[in-house]
C-alpha cells in the first residue's frame, strides 16, 4: 500500500453527480424520478401482496415472481435516497462509509435480480421441456430453499467489496461518476493500491455475466423443444409463456451491457448519455417488471383487478 504524502489530505466525503449541464432544472427532473420510484414501489408491493394473499397463486412461478419483486424493491430503496437528494436539494455530498454501504446493497440486489432471472429461466425450461416432472421437481418448499440459497450466494459474493474498499486510502479526488455509489467508481478515487478491488470486481462481473450466458443456454434448449412441437397452437402458447421473462431479461441486461461498452470506449460516449443510462439501469427494471407481469400474466391481472374492485366498493 502506498504511503500518503503530507499534501494528500484524507477524504471524508465523496461527491455524487446529477445530470451535467442541467443543474438548474434538477428540481423539475426530481418530479418524474420521484414518480417512477413511487410507481415501482407500489407496483412491486402490489405484486407481493396479491401473491401473498391469494392461495391460488402459491405456485413456483409466482414464488419466483415474488423474489423478482423483492429484488426490484431492494434496488429502488438502495438508490432512492441519494438520487432524490441530488435532484431535490442539489445535495451532492455523501460520507465514505454511507457510500460504501450503498454500493454493497446496490451490487447485492443487482446480483440477486440476475440470479432470480436465471432461476426463472430454469423454471421455464423444466415447465416446457419436462412438464410431466414439473410439479414433482418444483415444490413450494424446494422453491423456497432455492431462493434462500441464491440470496445467500449474492450476499457472500458482494460481502468482500465493502471491506476491500474500506482498506483503501482516499485523498484529493472526490467526484464520482453517477447519482449513486458503485464499486468501480469508488476504487478509482483511491490513492493507494487497488489491485485487489480491480480483480475481485472483475470476478463479480464475470459471475453476473455467467448468469446471462446460462439464461441464453436455457433458451436454446427451450427453443429446440418448442420447434419440435407439431401443433402450431401449442407452439405459440409455449413461446407466449416466455415473453414476459425475455422482456425482463432484456430490460435488466441491456443497460448493463451498454454501460460496460460505454466504460470500455469512454471517448466515444458523451458523459450525459452514460449518466442517463446508469440512472435508467436502476429506475427502469423495478418500474417495468410489475407492469409487464401484470399485463402478460392473466392470473395476476385478474387478482389485481379484483383487489382494486373490492377497495373501490369499500370506499363507497
Amino acid at each position: 500500500m502506498l504511503p500518503l504524502n503530507a499534501s494528500e489530505a484524507a477524504v471524508s466525503t465523496f461527491l455524487l453527480i446529477g445530470i451535467p449541464g442541467l443543474e438548474g432544472v434538477h428540481i423539475w427532473i426530481s418530479i418524474p424520478v420521484f414518480l417512477m420510484y413511487l410507481m415501482a414501489i407500489l407496483g412491486n408491493c402490489t405484486v407481493l401482496f396479491v401473491i401473498r394473499t391469494e392461495p391460488s397463486l402459491h405456485e413456483p412461478m409466482y414464488h419466483f415472481l415474488s423474489m423478482l419483486a423483492l429484488s426490484d424493491l431492494g434496488l429502488s430503496f438502495s438508490s432512492l435516497p441519494t438520487m432524490l437528494r441530488i435532484f431535490l436539494f442539489n445535495a451532492m455530498g455523501i460520507s465514505v462509509d454511507a457510500c460504501i454501504a450503498q454500493e454493497f446493497f446496490i451490487h447485492g440486489f443487482t446480483d440477486m435480480e440476475s440470479s432470480v432471472l436465471l432461476i426463472m429461466s430454469f423454471h421455464l425450461f423444466v415447465a416446457i421441456c419436462n412438464p410431466l416432472r414439473y410439479r414433482s421437481n418444483l415444490t413450494s418448499s424446494r422453491v423456497l430453499h432455492i431462493g434462500l440459497a441464491f440470496a445467500f450466494k449474492s450476499i457472500l459474493l458482494v460481502l468482500p467489496l465493502p471491506f476491500t474498499l474500506k482498506r483503501l486510502k482516499y485523498c484529493n479526488k472526490r467526484l464520482l461518476s453517477h447519482s449513486y455509489c458503485l464499486h468501480q467508481d469508488i476504487m478509482k478515487l483511491a490513492c493507494s493500491d487497488n489491485r485487489v478491488n480491480f480483480y475481485y470486481g472483475l470476478f463479480v462481473a464475470f459471475c453476473m455475466m455467467s448468469d446471462s450466458m446460462l439464461i441464453v443456454v436455457s433458451y436454446v434448449f427451450i427453443l429446440k423443444t418448442v420447434l419440435g412441437i407439431a401443433s402450431h397452437r401449442e407452439w405459440l402458447k409455449a413461446l407466449n409463456t416466455c415473453v414476459s421473462h425475455i422482456c425482463a431479461v432484456l430490460i435488466f441486461y441491456v443497460p448493463i451491457i451498454t454501460l460496460v461498452l460505454m466504460h470500455r470506449f469512454p471517448k466515444h460516449t458523451p458523459p450525459v448519455v452514460m449518466i442517463l443510462m446508469a440512472d435508467a439501469f436502476l429506475l427502469v427494471p423495478p418500474l417495468i417488471n410489475p407492469i409487464l407481469y401484470c399485463i402478460k400474466t392473466q392470473q395476476i391481472r385478474v387478482k389485481v383487478l379484483e383487489k382494486l374492485e373490492k377497495l373501490c366498493l369499500k370506499s363507497k
